[in-house]
């Protein structure tokens, strides 16, 4: 055990709950804790949704990738989350906030009814939690060899954390602990390239990759059949995700959203440019070595001295932070509203007891979340089998939601149904439950979606001609 990164762990703990704890006393309703009273400035909106993206898999994962295959990594998050924010700032922010709905089932129940508003709350609510439980695992990964801890232990710490400050503030404390997580995240980025750079010339790494013999390390297009459709998946998938619909909803208006999503797909390039070239300048210094842990936290270990190594293990440490907490925030957002009291008979009396339900939804979605976190710990395939549920279940009927008229219940409700079961059997075979193997993700991503659109057009066709048959007999009348 390292004593100075439990310092520093425990400081920074101290320091978001804190400011958790400030934003207590202002959750009065649904509406403050979910969507912080659609109050959030341009500058917020970039903040938080830099930090609630920038996580994980943007940090361990892509420098791991980018050590072993160079500089294709970028594939990996980097441009998918610049295309999806961009998709956000010219395309989809506009008729999000034009929409008069809460959440993304609010508009599925106006376009496909109320039946297949529960599917896709179920559907999304599933999503939330396998995307939460990819925070979770990688924060057990990454703090258990710093503090010697076992991983349950270590993701127990992280996940209590996460829930006192959620649980006070909402997503009032989700945005002002990703200011912070920002600040540091960033910074910690561009130490770790720095420290990186200057540790390895340039040279130095030309000649790694080549007794490596690694031809194609500086190809961008290296291994392109699967970084695509890597890509693809989480495009498809975070355009649909609740994350960046809940912030665009909860911006001032829509050029604040707008402005705030297009500064996050600016920074988005210079950071995930940087991680990439954390991972291949690392090479000449951890070549030929076996990793038992993350490659950053073999930098970060014994590469940055104490109080360095401690800054950037914080830093490091925020950027999952940041992106957990967001999940569980908007998972909770679709257990209470689209589920508890969607279905519930009546519905509480008072404000505070909706704010109450949604901390007692958070508990919940926490609670799943850890159950998956202890089965997988591969940080890549628990967020790929997230991405696979938005993907290849609702992104089909989600994004055409927002530009049909009039209701398409059976488009929606065959498209969801049929991409949706392929997702489940997909995760289900990965968890090795069914007595069959589907083909793995990201391979499995097209079969899913051919499913999702041959259900959305077969659907179309018989609501047009329910649509002709209701017509016909009205002219024929009795």
């Amino acid at each position: 055990m390292r004593p100075e990164f439990l310092f520093f762990l425990l400081a920074y703990f101290v320091l978001v709950l804190l400011i958790g704890l400030k934003f207590s006393r202002r959750m009065h309703s649904l509406e403050d804790f979910f969507l912080a009273s659609r109050s959030l400035s341009a500058p917020l909106v970039f903040l938080s949704l830099t930090a609630s993206w920038f996580g994980a898999s943007s940090i361990l994962v892509t420098t791991d990738e980018a050590f072993r295959t160079g500089v294709s990594a970028f594939w990996l998050i980097g441009l998918p989350a610049v295309a999806t924010v961009l998709i956000f700032a010219f395309i989809l922010a506009g008729p999000i906030r034009r929409l008069d709905v809460m959440t993304l089932p609010d508009l599925v129940e106006r376009r496909y009814g109320k039946a297949v508003r529960h599917l896709a709350s179920g559907l999304v609510l599933w999503y939330m939690v396998v995307l939460a439980s990819s925070q979770m695992v990688a924060l057990g990964q990454f703090i258990k060899p710093f503090l010697g801890w076992s991983y349950f232990c270590s993701l127990a710490l992280g996940t209590g954390v996460v829930l006192v400050y959620l649980l006070s503030g909402g997503l009032r404390s989700v945005v002002a602990t990703d200011v912070l997580q920002c600040i540091l995240l960033t910074g910690g980025v561009i130490g770790l390239a720095i420290l990186l750079v200057h540790s390895s010339p340039a040279a130095a790494v030309v000649e790694a990759v080549r007794q490596a013999g690694k031809q194609d390390y500086f190809h961008l297009f290296s291994d392109l059949k699967r970084n695509a459709l890597i890509a693809l998946s989480f495009v498809l998938a975070w355009t649909i995700s609740p994350i960046a619909w809940q912030r665009v909803q909860s911006a001032r208006s829509e050029s604040t959203a707008r402005r705030g999503l297009l500064a996050a797909a600016g920074t988005f390039v210079i950071l995930y440019g940087l991680v990439v070239v954390i991972g291949i300048f690392a090479l000449p210094l951890f070549s030929g070595r076996p990793l038992s842990d993350p490659l950053v936290s073999e930098i970060i270990a014994s590469r940055a001295g104490r109080l360095g190594g401690g800054l950037l293990f914080v830093a490091v440490s925020a950027a999952i932070l940041s992106t957990l907490d967001t999940a569980l925030n908007t998972g909770a957002l679709t257990l209470t509203k689209d589920i508890y009291l969607n279905m519930r008979p009546r519905r509480p009396r008072t404000a505070s007891a909706s704010a109450l339900s949604g901390r007692v939804a958070t508990l919940i979605t926490a609670g799943l979340a850890f159950t998956i976190a202890t089965r997988f710990q591969s940080i890549l395939q628990t967020l790929g089998l997230a991405s696979e549920i938005m993907a290849e279940g609702l992104f089909v009927p989600g994004l055409a939601m927002i530009f049909l008229k009039g209701k398409k219940p059976l488009a929606g409700g065959l498209s969801l149904i049929l991409g949706g079961s392929f997702a489940l059997a997909s995760f289900l075979s990965a968890m090795s439950v069914l007595p069959f193997r589907l083909p793995a993700w990201p391979f499995s991503v097209p079969y899913g979606l051919a499913l999702s659109l041959l259900g959305f057009a077969v659907g179309l066709f018989l609501d047009r001609f329910r649509q002709l048959y209701r017509g016909f007999r009205f002219r024929s009348g009795p």
